[in-house]
């Protein structure tokens, strides 16, 4: 178990990098958005689907896919020994091969602590459909 101590520390390191990667994707910076990502991370997007690391940063490269708006709130960290996990209900505002839409999604991120430095390992996203208990 985690002291409390390294447990906030651990918990600030996790919205801090959820932080760069909300402002990196707005960017549309793939090589920063790559940094925060575990070599083997992988997506799984509303409808199911498995997404890459290599397939999602040549979409954001290429600029077929641009956010231009990322909001997070119900935001919940948990921490144990070298992993961590982060949910959210997200609004974001996009721009894919040219035709604008909005998402309104509850993401759930796991995160690994390796060699020191912590890493995004698998992302997972789902549609909400009904209201939120915050809205």
């Amino acid at each position: 178990m985690m002291s409390s101590e390294t447990d906030r520390a651990a918990q600030e390191a996790i919205l801090e990098l959820e932080r760069r990667f909300g402002e990196a994707m707005i960017r549309n910076d793939a090589d920063a958005i790559g940094r925060l990502l575990s070599d083997d991370w992988i997506i799984i997007d509303p409808d199911g689907g498995v997404i890459d690391r290599s397939r999602f940063l040549a979409v954001i490269k290429s600029g077929a896919l641009k956010h231009e708006a990322m909001d997070s709130e119900d935001i919940r960290v948990r921490t144990y020994p070298n992993t961590a996990t982060v949910t959210a209900v997200t609004h974001t505002r996009t721009i894919y091969l040219g035709k604008e839409f909005t998402t309104h999604e509850r993401a759930t991120d796991v995160f690994v602590k390796e060699d020191g430095r912590w890493h995004c390992v698998l992302t997972h996203l789902t549609t909400l459909t009904k209201k939120t208990r915050n809205e």
